[in-house]
């Protein structure tokens, strides 16, 4: 018997209360996520938010996935959205900075694309307020993609018969256009849910699931001041209920650490690049910290290969706190319990 997913609507948004199991194949979005009480800020379980003029279909997500993987998109067919965020790499690519066309690098880290549906903005400056439009922006970014134009994407996906069948089948007659083309990219993507973790299961079934270890270092967590960044469900932030509100961060927030200066952390302006307001200058997206474990390397730029030194320079970085090395033990060990279940994905077929 099928769980039925709970549904109420708010700012233009179906909110999808998370109460089952995921079947990406089958397009159902139904992937149990609770952090209550204090983790969790009293959600009790996350949600998926889905636009009320892009509804979940199967026919949808296949479509989606079949796009996801199809390296016909970009100029020269060499890439697809699954080269930088591989979902069988942790939804990342494992570089310090991904590789586009003709092997033009950009300047930040592939962020996952796991749990991505979890985060009203998207980029790590938070400039696509939905999935729909983060769908758009490698695919014209002269080094990811570097199609000329949207309509061109769009003319290219037109000129292949068998998405036009689909694409009618889905969206109606004479419907393959930039829009629709990020709509089904995004609906795959909100099926892309891992689920199960350790902590989880601690949190909500096994209370001797984690070892001694790992308990001292979530004890750690707590205590050193990661909580004020990667709270909530996800570990990036209270979850917004406004489209494009997402949780954001200064980081570093005391810059004049020897760490800061090794990994040239403030090379990048972040958000101050999208707004030009001095406050969101070296503001980020707080990343989640879910599978985190998988996703090396890490920070905007990359540049950070282990999560041992990640938790020494958030430490220093974030409260201005030096780690010893038992604390930085245990608090990877509990990082490690953050990493979950991937559904299988297997490349479909293209027409």
């Amino acid at each position: 018997m099928k769980p039925t997913p709970r549904k109420t609507k708010r700012n233009g948004l179906i909110y999808v209360a998370l109460v089952g199991a995921l079947a990406a194949s089958s397009g159902t979005l139904m992937a149990q996520r609770g952090m209550g009480g204090g983790m969790g800020g009293g959600m009790g379980m996350n949600t998926v938010q889905v636009p009320a003029d892009n509804p979940i279909t199967p026919e949808k997500v296949e479509l989606g996935k079949q796009l996801y993987f199809d390296g016909r998109l970009p100029k020269d067919g060499s890439i697809s959205c699954n080269s930088c965020h591989n979902l069988a790499a942790g939804g990342a690519d494992n570089k310090a900075v991904s590789t586009g066309v003709g092997g033009a690098q950009g300047t930040r880290n592939s962020p996952t694309v796991w749990n991505s549906a979890f985060h009203n903005a998207q980029f790590w400056d938070g400039r696509a307020p939905s999935l729909e439009e983060q769908a758009k922006g490698p695919l014209v970014n002269p080094v990811e993609m570097a199609m000329p134009s949207l309509d061109a994407v769009a003319a290219r996906v037109k000129a292949i018969p068998g998405y036009v069948v689909q694409f009618d089948k889905v969206f109606g007659k004479n419907s393959v256009n930039i829009d629709n083309i990020a709509r089904a990219i995004a609906t795959y993507e909100r099926t892309l849910i891992s689920r199960n973790s350790k902590f989880d299961n601690f949190r909500f079934a096994d209370k001797s699931a984690l070892t001694s270890e790992e308990w001292a270092g979530f004890q750690t967590f707590r205590q050193t001041g990661c909580m004020e960044c990667h709270m909530g469900p996800d570990f990036s932030g209270p979850p917004p209920l406004a489209r494009g509100a997402g949780s954001y961060q200064k980081f570093p927030r005391f810059a004049d650490s020897p760490l800061v200066a090794k990994y040239k952390l403030l090379e990048d302006g972040g958000r101050y690049n999208v707004t030009q307001q001095e406050s969101d200058r070296h503001v980020y997206r707080v990343p989640t910290l879910r599978n985190v474990k998988e996703t090396a390397p890490y920070f905007h730029n990359g540049r950070v290969a282990t999560l041992d030194e990640v938790v020494r320079v958030c430490a220093k970085g974030g409260s201005n706190r030096d780690l010893t090395p038992s604390e930085v033990k245990s608090l990877v060990a509990w990082l490690g319990t953050l990493s979950g279940e991937f559904p299988e994905q297997k490349a479909p077929k293209l027409p």
